[in-house]
């Protein structure tokens, strides 16, 4: 699978304040959708924020994860297979999402 673009996303529990914090230490907001996701740059990395309760953080990877595009959400979908990698599949407004953890 070619990877195009890759970040590393945040769980945090109120969005306009972790925004004004990480721009308060010299990142620059890249994109912002609404109340649902921020991506904020600084040379070498892309960081995203996502607004998330304690309860939504239970049962998942955790507060952080890796969050990559490739090129065909399909090919990517098989390659997954292929490798006997487990995930799960979300689709929203925002796009078509699958979910795995790594084996550690």
């Amino acid at each position: 699978m070619k990877i195009k673009e890759s970040n590393i996303t945040i769980n945090v529990s109120n969005l306009d304040k972790a925004v004004s914090f990480y721009e308060s230490i010299g990142f620059a907001l890249k994109n912002r959708w609404s109340e649902h996701y921020a991506q904020l740059t600084a040379p070498g990395l892309t960081i995203g924020l996502h607004p998330s309760g304690k309860d939504k953080i239970a049962g998942n990877s955790g507060n952080v994860s890796i969050d990559f595009t490739t090129e065909t959400f399909e090919e990517t979908k098989s390659e997954l297979q292929n490798l006997s990698i487990k995930f799960s599949e979300r689709q929203e407004s925002g796009g078509e999402f699958l979910h795995f953890t790594d084996p550690a």
